[in-house]
């Protein structure tokens, strides 16, 4: 079943949604946040001089849902291209269509940006959410690494 649902830009009065939905969505993946990481993570949505940016997926007036993106530029293509790091659906909200929605107004303003392309990447365990992905397009084998500062 899909829902209606209008997807736009994060504006500040969305900071509160924004907020808990940003929480349920790093207890999900079992992390904590500085609390000043959030912050700044809320600024650069709002800055229009970032690459960070934000779109919310809104239903009957309520911010259900957001996808945070990353454009930059690469050394494989001559255009930028965009990185969606974080998606996220409230837990009553999803089933509905949403997180597709997201994913279908980024690939929209793929083709209008002239980015070259739009990847992502999720936990190989996360079903649900690959299943939205598919659609879209398929994993495509790499394997990340991680080197953290400590």
């Amino acid at each position: 079943m899909t829902t209606p649902c209008i997807i736009r830009a994060a504006l500040p009065s969305d900071e509160p949604v924004w907020q808990e939905l940003w929480r349920r969505y790093c207890d999900f993946y079992g992390t904590r946040l500085d609390d000043e990481v959030t912050r700044r993570t809320w600024n650069r949505i709002l800055d229009p001089d970032s690459a960070v940016m934000c779109i919310v997926a809104e239903v009957e007036g309520r911010v259900v849902g957001f996808a945070h993106c990353v454009v930059h530029e690469n050394t494989w293509e001559t255009r930028a291209v965009c990185y969606l790091e974080d998606l996220f659906v409230a837990r009553d909200a999803r089933g509905r269509g949403i997180g597709g929605a997201l994913i279908e107004w980024l690939r929209n303003a793929m083709r209008a940006e002239g980015w070259a392309r739009l990847y992502w990447m999720t936990k190989a365990d996360n079903a649900q959410a690959r299943r939205v992905y598919d659609r879209f397009a398929q994993a495509d084998g790499f394997v990340r690494y991680v080197i953290r500062q400590t």
